[in-house]
Parts: structure tokens; C-alpha cells; sequence
């Protein structure tokens, strides 16, 4: 019995190791078969065993090339990689918690200030904001990639110093679906559309757990200061769409438009969703006393954390969901208690 073990875990750990790995490792025992000393020598014999050896280095090269991939991120240029990336940086919050959903949570070697969750990247070495990050703490850290949003000021700067990036930045549900896909391809991650599916059935859950009296309510969600609305073209948007509720901002200003304030004081939605620090300028606003969301004062107000969650595409998506509901919920339980 006592011999099994160390049999059984050499082969458990041969069968964790990546399909290049496997083949980096038959060939070594290939090579290291056919240079051990035989009994009776013979040229014919050498001459066999030196060729298993090339055959098993061939395959390994073949299998290397055919494990070599390219990604094109978002800006569409292509990023060729011959391993997956084992040391990862990621400026761009979303990212940071898909990586983490996927399964690659261990290759992060550092985040942007924003990248909070989950908890355990909160330890990584910080490399400032996403736009516009500290390319030295970057460099440092020397990452096989760095993954940021299109917006990023700093791709130009890293990919000059030789700092492969992939720029990825989703705006809508089926971007969210794209990137988990384009994340699981680079980092070799398999079946990491799980997450996705994970994701539309916790929204849909969510949607269905609305009382249908409460659907077809107009909605203006303020996602940012500025004040930049979701709009339907947004995965915010969609997630209203999804939960029964009516965006009063149009398809046409765009996902994520930033709005006048007398157009909302004209669209006069029946309810309001705003993070905290729009709390105290939406009374403040001319005209926005006498909305109807504000006079009933049916508006929810989401603390930092809650607003982390709803305005990043990614997989807390569903808690997203769940939370528009509750406002809803709330709010509608509020309108029957007058």
C-alpha cells in the first residue's frame, strides 16, 4: 500500500499540469529513456533511441505552436501569446472580478486603486487609476499581461515598453458574455462561460422575483456625477429591461450619456435610482423638487459599496439585479402603505 501513494500523486500532478506541460514532461522522460545505458549497445539501437528523443521534442514544439493563440482585444489589435499569462495586472475594476469568477484569481499581481472585490485582491500591490496608472509600479511588477479599459490613457506607453496589453471594456450584456469568453481563451481557462450562464440566470431570478404590479414603472438611473445616465443600450439599462421597468432615456443618447438636467425634470420619472453622493444635489437641481419620484420621495440612494455593484459589468451582476428589485419592492410597498 505504502508504494501507491507516491505513484498516484505523481500521476494526479501530471494530470493537473497544462496540455504544454504534460508534453514538456513526456518529452524529458523520453529523452532521459533513450540516453540511460543499455545492456548491449548497438548503432542501430542509438540511432532509434536518439530519434524517439527528436520525435518526443518535435511534438513538443508542435504542441507549444498549436497552444500559442491571439487575442484581439477591443481597440482590435491582435496580442499574440505562446503560454497563457501567469502573471496578470489589471487596472479596470470589472475585469479585476471576472478574472477572479474565472478561476485566475491566484495570477493577479496587481490591481488599480478602485479593484476591491473580492476581498483578497484588496492585498495586491496597487498600481494607481485606470485611465491613467503609475506605468512604472506596472513594469515593476513584470506582468505577462495588462488588462485595462479602451479608455486607458497608458496601453501606448506599456505596449512601447514592451508590456503586452489587452484592452477590453464592456458597456452591454453581450459585451460582458464576449469578455468572459476572451478572458477564458487567454488565460486558458476552461469553461469559463459558466460565469455568464451563472450570470443571466441570476438576473432572470431576479426579474422574476418583481410582482408583476410593480413592472412597467419609468425609471431614470443616474449611474455617475455629471450627471451621466444608464441608458437602454447599457447593461444597466438591460437589467431594468429585463426586471419589467420602462428607461425614460432613450436608445438614441447612448449607453451612457451625460444629461441635462431639465431633461429629466421633463421626463418626470416615477422613480429614481442614484448612489448616495447624488443624494443631496438631486433636491438641489432646478426643477427636480416637483418630479414626482422626489415629491413621493420615491428614490433609492445606494451606498459606495452597493453602487460598486451595480455599475460594473461583470459577475455580481445578478446582485445588481437584486438590488434595482428591491428598490422597486420597497418603493412599491411604500406607494400602498399612503
Amino acid at each position: 500500500m505504502s508504494l501507491r501513494w507516491p505513484i498516484a500523486h505523481t500521476e494526479l500532478r501530471f494530470f493537473s499540469l497544462s496540455p504544454w506541460e504534460r508534453a514538456g514532461v513526456r518529452a524529458n522522460r523520453a529523452c532521459i529513456a533513450s540516453a540511460a545505458p543499455s545492456p548491449q549497445p548497438s548503432p542501430a539501437r542509438g540511432r532509434g533511441r536518439k530519434s524517439k528523443c527528436l520525435s518526443a521534442l518535435l511534438a513538443l514544439a508542435l504542441t507549444s505552436a498549436a497552444q500559442a493563440h491571439e487575442v484581439t482585444d477591443d481597440r482590435g489589435v491582435a496580442v499574440r501569446f505562446d503560454t497563457p499569462p501567469q502573471r496578470v495586472v489589471s487596472v479596470l475594476p470589472s475585469l479585476t472580478e471576472t478574472v477572479c469568477a474565472i478561476g485566475a484569481c491566484a495570477r493577479l499581481v496587481g490591481v488599480d486603486r478602485y479593484s476591491n472585490w473580492p476581498p483578497e485582491v484588496q492585498k495586491l500591490p496597487q498600481v494607481g487609476g485606470g485611465l491613467d496608472p503609475a506605468i512604472e509600479a506596472i513594469v515593476a511588477l513584470k506582468p505577462d499581461v495588462v488588462l485595462m479599459a479602451t479608455s486607458s490613457r497608458a496601453a501606448d506607453r506599456l505596449r512601447a515598453l514592451g508590456v503586452k496589453v489587452v484592452a477590453l471594456e464592456p458597456k452591454t450584456g453581450a459585451d460582458v458574455k464576449r469578455v468572459i469568453g476572451k478572458l477564458g481563451h487567454l488565460l486558458a481557462v476552461p469553461d469559463a462561460g459558466r460565469v455568464a450562464r451563472d450570470i443571466e440566470a441570476g438576473v432572470a431570478a431576479a426579474a422574476q422575483s418583481l410582482p408583476p404590479a410593480l413592472r412597467g414603472q419609468r425609471v431614470y438611473f443616474e449611474a455617475s456625477a455629471g450627471p451621466h445616465a444608464a441608458g437602454p443600450q447599457s447593461f444597466i439599462g438591460e437589467m431594468l429591461q429585463a426586471l419589467g421597468l420602462v428607461n425614460v432615456v432613450g436608445p438614441e443618447l447612448g449607453p451612457f450619456p451625460k444629461i441635462n438636467p431639465e431633461w429629466v425634470v421633463r421626463a418626470d420619472p416615477d422613480l429614481i435610482m442614484a448612489g448616495e453622493r447624488s443624494g443631496g444635489e438631486i433636491a438641489r437641481r432646478p426643477g427636480w423638487r416637483n418630479l414626482r419620484a422626489v415629491r413621493s420621495q420615491r428614490v433609492c440612494l445606494f451606498n459606495a459599496q452597493e453602487v460598486d455593484i451595480l455599475v460594473r459589468p461583470g459577475p455580481r451582476m445578478p446582485e445588481a439585479a437584486r438590488l434595482m428589485a428591491r428598490c422597486v419592492t420597497d418603493n412599491g410597498l411604500k406607494e400602498r402603505a399612503r
